[in-house]
């Protein structure tokens, strides 16, 4: 995640963060339902939430929201010769660089 300012902690915590502008999650089978939904539900409520990456780690496959006076905007990627551009950091960084050294060559379950 990327904070502007100072880190805001939720009560007396100091690893919950609440005002971040950029969330970045690395999706995994076991909790990729969680973080499409509640997680996601509580990171909309964030005033200072600008954007959230959702990237799969078994696929080239990225999800980018970025937060409008509308509402949502969903860009999805899933090819290497893309760009994805963050705006809330201003930063742009190509698709293939993220999956660099990613091997998408993984046995099933059954073959392990």
């Amino acid at each position: 995640m990327v904070i502007e300012g100072e880190p805001a902690f939720q009560g007396q915590r100091k690893d919950t963060v609440t005002n971040p502008c950029l969330i970045v999650e690395v999706l995994s089978k076991s909790t990729q339902s969680y973080d499409r939904s509640d997680k996601f539900k509580d990171y909309r409520s964030i005033p200072e939430f600008q954007e959230y990456v959702m990237i799969n780690q078994y696929q080239l496959e990225i999800e980018h929201y970025t937060k409008t006076s509308e509402g949502l905007l969903l860009r999805d990627y899933g090819s290497s010769d893309q760009q994805i551009r963050l705006a809330s950091v201003g930063l742009e960084i190509g698709i293939e660089e993220l999956y660099e050294g990613v091997s998408f060559d993984v046995k099933d379950d059954a073959e392990q």
